[in-house]
């Protein structure tokens, strides 16, 4: 039987810290030997008790409190004996406890305030942040046994409710866990649950001017994590909630839709781009004579990057409000929010009219169907009003280095929220699939007659192919660069003897050309008369397990790609090829896949190889057959060919 809702009055007297959760409501028992066996089963850690509760105190105000026990089973659990609590200008926490159990449920240790370490948690490139942390760490060397926190958050930043994530781990079980948000109902609650099991209790009452939700989940045997599957966070018990109306350091806003959550954040930052005049007129001279407005675009863009730099701004409001576009142009820096905000102003100088937008950045996509504040980066979007062909132009404002309407991986592929004078609207930012994002590599290996090779690599990146690369040449010298590509190659016994990495020729999309020669001992060494080696050099996929028992997650495949590669292979005089692999072609619904090798009039041979893995996602019933398409691009890529020697 579910525990029933602990009263209004109740549950204010643990906000004020009168009473503790525990004195509230039932006081848990956490000994190991109580972990019913399914519980255990696959799991690190048990969560035996969590109550998550907020209370909707005002507009303005708003407290958390979270009051969790978790039985840590081995090493691989150890994590869950940490705790990290945010805190800022408009976050306080009240307390931090903590208790650490035996398996047998026997107090060991009480949290002191001596062992809590109150940190800053600047990124190290903010000029400023409130952003600080508590962290508690009770880790023991012995397992298992348990550790409990408790702590409470007040909070003026009603922008964020809370969230919750009954089971937000793989190999982690629960026994229960409750969340619960008290509101007045004047301010009603908005909520989306996600994959509540049917055993959930759900409730909602009504008390004293308050409403009251409650939602409980017992007993939920550890997930595994499974190939090609979304985060265990999406696929596990979940409830998200918003407000309705919000005040935010006496900024006033609504949130019933995305038009009214853009609307808050275009009349917080509006009026603050306003240039000097002396800017306005260096700008009108930098664009003169210029009539296409795409290169108007371009030309203000790289002034941007050219004279400005990247820092963060997070204190208090300025987590949403924009520094003046006067103040970057006097300083020549800012934050995310102020560099787009300038970048806008700028363009409108070169009379192009651009709109911020909000975006959830290196991370998965926002929940369109909950408008909420998912966001937490800002670029800028530039609708081509004169050019003959309707289009959109998208900036990365704070990037020194970012190719022109390139947005990558840490912002393409998902929705932003435009602001306007009319408020928010929810759009596309540029989508990167197998056309954009290619991989294409040819490759010369040399063999000799002791089986040592050597060979020469050129490998062209396209889009989101080549962000990594792009990054490692903006950031490390030539000597890290190659020990990172070196860390990455799939070859057992090799030493790079030459590379480089560099920008390719300006196109669309950014390219990346990596060049590098191999010293490949013992590549292929002689069997007898035969010499066995594999012509995918580089490319080599794994197959997948099958699932064991039901697959219980459906595919994702979210990185779209095209890679092709062509290999010669030039052997000694004396040695001509006995057998080579059948060609294969496979299409199917996961991507397509082709290999082949042919013999050339030269002596030599080639080898090519092509995979087209579209963004693509399928049920859990299609598993089998994607386990069948990588085993057999597994088979083909390791499919040896065979030469044998003629002069013995």
């Amino acid at each position: 039987m579910s525990r029933p809702l602990l009263t209004v009055a109740a549950v204010l007297l643990v906000q004020s810290g009168i009473v503790s959760a525990a004195t509230a409501g039932a006081v848990p028992h956490y000994a190991v030997a109580d972990l019913p066996a399914a519980l255990r089963e696959n799991a690190h850690a048990v969560v035996r008790y969590e109550e998550q509760t907020l209370v909707v105190k005002s507009v303005s105000r708003t407290v958390e409190t979270n009051r969790h026990a978790v039985t840590i089973l081995d090493e691989a659990g150890a994590d869950w004996a940490t705790q990290l609590v945010y805190y800022d200008q408009l976050n306080t926490v009240s307390y931090l406890r903590g208790t650490v159990y035996d398996a047998a449920g026997k107090v060991i240790r009480q949290l002191r305030a001596a062992d809590v370490r109150d940190f800053s948690l600047s990124d190290g490139f903010s000029l400023a942040s409130d952003g600080r942390g508590r962290a508690a760490d009770m880790r023991q060397a012995n397992y298992p046994y348990t550790v409990e926190y408790e702590y409470e958050v007040v909070s003026t930043n009603p922008l964020f409710y809370s969230s919750w994530y009954a089971q937000p781990k793989e190999q982690l079980a629960v026994e229960k866990s409750t969340f619960r948000v008290v509101t007045p109902t004047n301010l009603p609650l908005r909520y989306k649950e996600q994959h509540l099991p049917s055993g959930a209790s759900v409730v909602h009452t009504a008390e004293g001017g308050m409403e009251i939700y409650e939602w409980q989940v017992q007993n939920l045997a550890a997930v595994e994590e499974e190939h090609d599957a979304p985060p265990v966070a999406e696929l596990t018990p979940a409830v998200f909630t918003a407000p309705t109306e919000f005040e935010v350091q006496g900024h006033h806003g609504t949130l019933n839709s995305w038009q009214t959550l853009g609307q808050w954040n275009y009349d917080l930052n509006a009026g603050r781009d306003e240039l000097p005049a002396a800017m306005k007129a260096r700008i009108a001279s930098l664009v003169q004579g210029e009539t296409d407005e795409r290169a108007r675009i371009r030309k203000v863009y790289e002034f941007l990057q050219a004279n400005t730099r990247y820092i963060s701004i997070q204190l208090g409001i300025g987590g949403w409000q924009t520094f003046p576009a006067s103040s970057v142009a006097a300083n020549g820096y800012g934050d995310c929010k102020a560099l787009t905000n300038y970048c806008k102003a700028l363009l409108q100088a070169a009379d192009v009219k651009a709109y911020c937008a909000l975006v959830r950045a290196d991370e998965p996509d926002i929940r369109t169907d909950f408008p909420s504040s998912q966001f937490n980066h800002v670029i800028l979007c530039v609708p081509l009003t004169k050019a003959a062909k309707a289009d959109t132009v998208w900036l990365e404002c704070t990037s020194q280095t970012n190719q022109f309407n390139y947005m990558g991986s840490f912002t393409g592929n998902r929705h932003a929220l435009l602001l306007t004078p009319a408020g928010g609207k929810l759009v596309r930012t540029p989508r990167y699939g197998v056309a954009e994002n290619r991989r294409e590599r040819r490759a010369d290996v040399y063999l000799d007659a002791q089986g040592n090779a050597t060979a020469t690599v050129r490998t062209l990146r396209t889009g989101l192919e080549q962000d990594n690369f792009n990054a490692l040449f903006h950031s490390l010298a030539p000597a890290e660069q190659k020990k990172r590509v070196a860390d990455i190659l799939p070859l057992a016994n090799f030493s790079i003897t030459k590379f480089s990495l560099a920008p390719g020729a300006p196109t669309g999309l950014p390219t990346m050309v990596e060049n590098l020669g191999l010293a490949l001992p013992n590549f292929a060494p002689p069997s007898g008369r035969r010499v066995f080696l594999s012509a995918n050099l580089l490319s080599r996929w794994s197959s997948l397990p099958a699932a064991v028992g039901e697959r219980q997650a459906d595919i994702w495949l979210d990185n779209a790609f095209t890679h092709s590669d062509t290999i010669r292979i030039h052997v000694p005089a004396g040695m001509k090829p006995e057998s080579l692999p059948a060609p294969v072609k496979l299409t199917t619904a996961f991507g397509t896949y082709s290999s082949q090798v042919l013999a050339l009039p030269d002596g030599t041979l080639q080898y090519v190889r092509q995979l087209r893995m579209p963004l693509t996602h399928f049920s859990r019933t299609e598993y089998a057959a994607y386990v069948e398409f990588r085993r057999k691009i597994s088979a083909a890529d390791k499919a040896p060919v065979v030469f044998v020697k003629t002069d013995s």
